[in-house]
């Protein structure tokens, strides 16, 4: 295929050198502020879209039911994904989905381009299979896709239970499901919180977990933060992310402590938890007065960096 079909819809950021320049047109996924919500499309009403497939099997099935489910009747889907991110598995989805398709491979990465419907009944179960879910164990909302969506992160964990009786405004960088939230609540003399997240899916599910009238809500990228009433804070919390499209990239929690650094007042503190092999001891001395290692275990360490 010398090239791929034309679209007007996105979900997520195909390679430019595929896809061109997409910055412009109406984008759909959950990871990028801003973007529309595939689920919300009325049925046949959509027209052509091309899909970076999300690289885990529930969530790509449900992006790709949703995105059949929308599509105008003569309108093409064009999915691509990286052959070692769920691209060696796009044409056995696009069969399960009853989907007639032409397939391809070009510059590593693997294309499926239908017109069709796909089988209604198999796209129904995907799209269930892939929705925001009440689960009784962890007791919260979830929904495959988002980070820890099935477990409590150890990290998590293990901060919740060194976590200081905070007071004043504060913020959660990268709040997932709002699971550190409710160990910051536990204190009266908290009277703001801000929970700042990536995933649109985690904000709409860490709005239906924590329910604290002290909260507010931001989907924002924290490397990019630009809130001018988000400043001189009390206090943050953090379990910052370590990875980008499934791959390490050290740099992000690196770039989320050069973030709390700036929204804290002086002795502000910031709580902060890592997997032990990761360089932050550096990042936080360069940009804190004080920082203290609070614990170590399991693999993990925690921070207190006082600005």
């Amino acid at each position: 295929m010398s090239a791929l079909p034309a679209f007007e819809n996105v979900y997520g950021a195909p390679p430019l050198e595929l896809c061109g320049d997409t910055s412009r047109l109406p984008q759909f996924s959950p990871l990028i502020p801003g973007a529309l919500d595939l689920h919300d499309v009325a049925p046949a009403s959509l027209g052509p879209i091309t899909m970076l497939a999300p690289p885990g099997t529930i969530e790509r099935r449900y992006a790709l039911a949703l995105a059949l489910r929308a599509l105008k009747p003569d309108a093409t889907l064009t999915a691509l994904a990286p052959k070692d991110k769920g691209g060696t598995r796009l044409a056995g989805d696009m069969e399960a989905l009853g989907c007639t398709f032409h397939e391809s491979s070009k510059r590593h990465h693997r294309i499926c381009v239908t017109q069709s419907g796909g089988d209604a009944k198999t796209m129904a179960q995907a799209i269930a299979d892939g929705a925001p879910r009440f689960e009784e164990e962890l007791g919260l909302w979830t929904q495959p896709g988002v980070f820890s969506w099935n477990r409590i992160d150890p990290g998590s964990a293990m901060l919740m239970n060194h976590l200081p009786d905070f007071s004043g405004r504060g913020a959660d960088l990268g709040a997932g499901l709002g699971v550190l939230a409710h160990g910051v609540l536990a204190s009266p003399k908290v009277t703001a919180l801000t929970l700042i997240e990536l995933d649109g899916r985690a904000i709409a599910c860490a709005k239906r977990n924590v329910t604290d009238a002290r909260v507010q809500f931001l989907q924002a990228d924290v490397r990019k933060l630009n809130v001018p009433d988000l400043k001189a804070l009390d206090f943050i919390v953090m379990n910052p992310p370590f990875h980008d499209g499934g791959a390490e990239d050290k740099s992000l929690g690196q770039a989320f402590i050069k973030t709390a650094a700036s929204l804290l007042k002086k002795g502000g503190r910031l709580y902060c938890v890592a997997n032990r092999h990761l360089p932050y001891e550096n990042v936080l001395k360069d940009n804190f007065r004080r920082v203290t290692m609070v614990a170590e275990e399991a693999g993990f360490k925690i921070y207190e960096a006082m600005a």
